[in-house]
C-alpha cells in the first residue's frame, strides 16, 4: 500500500512540494480541438498555452507525472486553479472527490490496473474550465488513448461538444477500465479458489488475505467515485450541460455495478478463509485417522509382547508361561500377530475407514 503524502504539520495551506521519488514530466501534451480542427503539442511552459487561449475550441491539456512544482504552479497561474487543489494534487493518494470553485470545478478519481498479480491505483486529477480540461497524472501511460484516437479521427460527438463533454469521457473512460482490471483479478481470485481446495498451504492464506486487502483498497477508490457522480448529477454548476448530465447517469450505473462486482469478490475472498480452515481441517483428520488406525493396531501386538516379554521362569512352575519352552512358540507368537493385523485391516475396511464403503 502506498504511503499517503502529508506536508509537515503546521505547514501554510497551498504549501506546492514535490514527495521524493516523484515522476519529472518531460513535457505537457496539449489537444486543441473543435468540429473543424484539431491541434496537437508538447510544450514546457504555460506560456505556450497563450496560443490556444483565443481560439475556439476546448483545450485539453495533460501532464505525466508530479515532479515539477514549478510547472505546476505556472499552470494553476495560467488556468486561475485554487492552490488549495493544487496541494491536492501533490498529496497523493486523495479520497475521489469534488470540488466546486464556481467557475472551475476540480475532480479527484483513480485510475485501475491489473498488472503482475496486483490491482494498482494511480490518482487522476481533473480541472474543468470553460473551454479546458486539465488533467494531471503520477507517471506516464493511462487508459485515455482511445478518447486521443476518438479526437484525431474525429469520431463520435467528442469533437462536437464542450469540456464537459470531454471530462465526462475521461471519467467514462476510468470506470470501463476497471472492468478488465476487475476480470484479469477474478481469474486470480479462481485460481486461489482451486489452490484452496486442492493444495492449501499457509502462503495460500497470505494470498488470500492480500486479496481482501486489494479489494479494499479498490473499493475506497471506487465507492467516493459514485458519490462524486452523483454531485455532478445533482449538483447546479453551469459547467456541466443538462446533455452532459444524461451521459454521466450511465458512469453512475457503471459505478454500482462495479461496487457490486468488488461485494461479490469479497464474499468469495471471505468464504475462501473458511474453506482453507476446512480443507486444514480435514487434511489433519486424514493424517489423525491414519495414525489412529496404526496405533490401533499395534495396541494389541504391543500387548501381546509384553505379556510374553515378562521371562517368567517356566522351571518354577507350568503356568509360567510354557508358551517360552514351545518349539513353535515363536513363529505361534507372528502367526497370531499377523492373523490379528490382517482381521482389524478387514475390519477397518468393512467399516469404511481405510476407503472401503461403510456397511454399518
Amino acid at each position: 500500500m502506498r504511503e499517503k503524502r502529508y506536508h509537515p504539520p503546521g505547514a501554510p495551506p497551498g504549501t506546492l512540494t514535490a514527495a521524493a521519488g516523484s515522476v519529472v514530466p518531460k513535457a505537457v501534451h496539449v489537444i486543441h480541438y473543435s468540429p473543424d480542427i484539431l491541434l496537437e503539442a508538447d510544450i514546457t511552459s504555460a506560456e505556450d498555452l497563450e496560443r490556444f487561449r483565443h481560439m475556439p475550441g476546448v483545450t485539453w491539456v495533460n501532464m505525466d507525472g508530479l515532479g515539477n512544482v514549478d510547472l505546476l504552479r505556472e499552470l494553476g497561474k495560467f488556468f486561475r486553479l485554487h492552490v488549495l487543489a493544487l496541494e491536492d494534487v501533490l498529496n497523493v493518494p486523495q479520497r475521489p472527490k469534488l470540488d466546486d470553485y464556481g467557475d472551475r470545478l476540480f475532480l479527484v478519481a483513480h485510475m485501475l490496473e491489473f498488472a503482475a498479480g496486483e490491482l494498482q491505483t494511480e490518482q487522476v486529477s481533473l480541472f474543468l474550465g470553460d473551454s479546458f480540461v486539465l488533467t494531471i497524472q503520477e507517471t506516464p501511460g493511462d487508459c485515455l488513448d482511445p478518447i486521443r484516437e476518438r479526437l484525431r479521427k474525429g469520431v463520435g460527438q467528442l469533437r462536437r461538444e464542450g469540456a464537459d463533454f470531454l471530462a465526462y469521457a475521461i471519467l467514462d473512460a476510468i470506470i470501463d477500465n476497471y472492468f478488465p482490471s476487475l476480470e484479469g483479478f477474478g481469474e486470480l481470485i479462481e485460481e486461489i479458489e482451486d489452490e484452496v481446495a486442492a493444495r492449501p498451504t499457509p502462503h495460500t492464506l497470505v494470498r488470500v488475505h492480500d486479496a481482501k486487502r486489494q479489494l479494499i483498497n479498490v473499493r475506497r477508490c471506487i465507492w467516493p467515485l459514485r458519490e462524486v457522480i452523483n454531485e455532478l448529477l445533482q449538483g447546479e454548476s453551469h459547467l456541466i450541460k443538462k446533455p452532459t448530465q444524461v451521459y454521466l447517469r450511465d458512469c453512475h450505473q457503471h459505478t454500482v455495478y462495479i461496487l457490486d462486482l468488488l461485494e461479490t469478490y469479497r464474499e468469495v475472498a471471505s468464504s475462501l478463509v473458511e474453506v482453507y480452515n476446512s480443507s486444514v481441517s480435514n487434511r489433519l483428520n486424514q493424517v489423525m485417522k491414519i495414525l489412529t488406525v496404526i496405533a490401533t493396531i499395534f495396541m494389541p501386538l504391543t500387548f501381546l509382547a509384553g505379556i510374553y516379554g515378562m521371562n517368567f521362569n517356566t522351571e518354577v512352575s507350568p503356568w509360567n508361561m510354557p508358551e517360552l519352552n514351545w518349539r513353535w512358540g515363536y513363529p505361534a507368537f507372528w502367526v497370531v500377530s499377523l492373523l490379528i493385523v490382517v482381521v482389524m485391516l478387514i475390519l477397518f475396511r468393512r467399516k469404511g475407514w481405510l476407503g472401503g464403503a461403510d456397511k454399518g
